[in-house]
């Protein structure tokens, strides 16, 4: 027996591969499925079933395309709906693979169709339990992302996961471990660990939503804090009911490169988004008037599923040499398939043709130091929330960057806007978009409040009204 957790980083995602006596299981692939087919290739493995946990809401699935590849049959828990060929499995239903067996465990709760599948060994031990949103390690899944039905609340869904857990989950034995689709940095729950696997016995220790507790206790805990989630969720969600392009498809119409002179040309029309993926340092010092900084390396894709609000927006790429595939890819992955070319040469060749540059000023925490010190200014922090809430500098304002439109009042001032995040990842969207849309004046610190805290200004910490 193999089992192998495949996670992409950037997802913050975990798919899994499992095989058995030349029999193989894909569970929760992502679209780029070409790597589960080779390494069933490479194994002398056929894939027999592709298990979906649900309809996922966060990345576009390959369910439909790695079916179509290798045969295998697509399984979904009961009550799910789709537009091709699924297997919809009952719950407690067997599925044999090689000398394995994989139980279906309905755990409806973070949507209605959410299931779990649990692997019992070739001497039929239950070995590990693919957990899907149900139960992530530290956290679960949150209650508000199903396409509901009805009168079904999101307080309804929370209360089935309570009892979800409690009863299909929680009776396994101690020692099966727990696989989950999701770690740190996803939007699917709310404060994940940064680990991806556990032994259930461990997460019935530390994990809250796993205590003695009551089911009210625990709706209202999972119902709190919840953040609105990225505007492609539902779309995702439709996409997975009813199957998307191959992958393949959408590279071949989406890779193709413009000179600087087609470029600017496509750049004219006011419907396309200019979406530059260098790094935050690389772009500010020289990039295409009106372009967005989303860097690739970071949060890339739910980032450009939070701010850019149309999975059909045409999209005119800037890249580094040779990274056009893998930005594309990544679009992609979330259901953005709108991209009409890209950049050849990268910025170099922009340059050379003698095209309009524009600039945005980062500064070091130490510099933004001392300007604070020497005029008038105001002071911008994009990171969440609970963030500023923790420790934020007295005399920064919270605008969220994914709530940046509900602030941009705000930046109108006549004065010098400084702007922060944690690391300089966000900041550097906040300000790309703020300079896109005339806002000047705008000044990034490089290192955000990582950096920031290392030097005297004041910090604090929120205090709410209700408890001075």
């Amino acid at each position: 027996m193999k089992i192998e957790q495949i996670y992409t980083g950037c997802l913050a995602q975990g798919a899994y591969y499992i095989e058995s006596n030349g029999e193989a299981v894909i569970i929760d692939p992502l679209r780029d499925v070409q790597s589960y087919v080779e390494k069933a290739k490479s194994n002398g493995a056929v894939i027999k079933y592709i298990l979906e946990t649900h309809f996922h809401a966060d990345f576009v699935s390959g369910h439909l395309e790695l079916s179509e590849a290798t045969g295998a049959k697509i399984v979904f828990g009961p009550s799910a709906k789709t537009n091709f060929d699924t297997h919809v499995a009952h719950d407690g239903e067997i599925l044999k693979v090689g000398n394995i067996t994989i139980e279906v465990l309905h755990t409806p709760g973070h949507t209605l169709e959410s299931s779990c599948f649990l692997l019992r060994d070739e001497d039929g031990v239950q070995h590990a339990v693919f957990t899907g949103d149900t139960l992530f390690i530290g956290d679960v899944g949150r209650p508000d992302l199903a396409q509901k039905a009805g009168s079904i609340t999101q307080e309804d869904l929370a209360g089935m996961l309570y009892d979800s857990l409690r009863n299909k989950l929680m009776p396994l034995e101690n020692h099966v471990l727990v696989y989950p689709a999701h770690g740190a940095g996803s939007a699917c729950g709310k404060n994940m660990s940064k680990e991806t696997f556990d032994t259930l016995g461990n997460q019935k220790e530390v994990n809250y939503a796993l205590q003695d507790i009551s089911k009210e206790q625990f709706v209202q805990e999972l119902t709190t804090g919840l953040l609105a989630p990225p505007y492609y969720f539902a779309e995702n969600v439709a996409l997975n009911k009813s199957g998307a392009d191959s992958l393949n498809s959408v590279l071949s119409k989406s890779a193709q490169g413009l000179s600087p002179e087609q470029f600017q040309l496509r750049s004219e029309d006011e419907s396309v988004l200019i979406l530059d993926v260098r790094a935050p340092q690389s772009f500010c010092q020289a990039f295409i008037p009106g372009a967005i900084n989303i860097g690739l390396k970071g949060d890339f894709a739910p980032w450009v599923g939070t701010l850019i609000t149309n999975l059909k927006q045409s999209i005119l790429l800037v890249t580094d040499e040779r990274q056009e595939e893998e930005a594309i890819t990544r679009l992609a992955r979330v259901g953005y398939d709108g991209v009409v070319g890209f950049l050849s040469g990268g910025m170099e060749a922009w340059k050379l043709s003698g095209f309009e540059l524009d600039t945005i000023e980062s500064i070091h925490a130490e510099e933004f130091e001392k300007r604070v010190a020497e005029g008038e200014f105001k002071v911008f922090d994009v990171r969440k929330p609970g963030e500023y809430e923790a420790e934020h500098l007295e005399l920064a304002y919270t605008t969220p960057l994914h709530e940046l439109n509900l602030h941009m009042s705000k930046f109108q001032v006549e004065k010098t806007k400084y702007v922060h995040c944690a690391g300089g990842y966000r900041s550097m969207i906040a300000c790309s978009i703020l300079k896109a849309r005339g806002i000047a004046d705008v000044i990034d610190v490089a290192g955000g409040f990582n950096a920031i805290s290392k030097t005297n200004l004041t910090r604090t910490q929120f205090v709410c009204p209700s408890k001075k």
